[in-house]
C-alpha cells in the first residue's frame, strides 16, 4: 500500500534525525492520508479515497465533484 494521495498526489520526503551530537541518520516525512468514503450525488454513489487532510479540507470547502474535476484537470488524477 503507497502512502501516496489519490487527488493531490502527496508523497513522502525523505529528511535525517538529528541527534543532540549532531549525528545524522535518514529517515522519512510521511504525509497524514486518511481512507475516506466520499458521496457523488451526480452518480449516486458512494467512492473510497486515500487523501491527505490538506485535500479533505478542500473537498469540505469547494464540493467532491468540483475538486475532482480541478484535479483531473491538472492532471494529477
Amino acid at each position: 500500500m503507497s502512502r501516496i494521495c489519490d487527488l493531490t498526489g502527496k508523497g513522502p520526503m525523505n529528511g535525517f534525525n538529528v541527534s543532540n551530537s549532531n549525528v545524522k541518520t535518514k529517515r522519512k516525512f510521511y504525509p497524514n492520508l486518511k481512507v475516506k468514503r466520499f458521496y457523488i450525488p451526480e452518480e449516486g454513489k458512494w467512492i473510497t479515497l486515500k487523501v491527505s487532510t490538506s485535500a479533505i479540507k478542500t473537498i469540505n470547502k469547494n464540493g467532491i465533484t468540483a475538486v475532482i474535476n480541478k484535479f483531473v484537470k491538472k492532471g494529477t488524477v
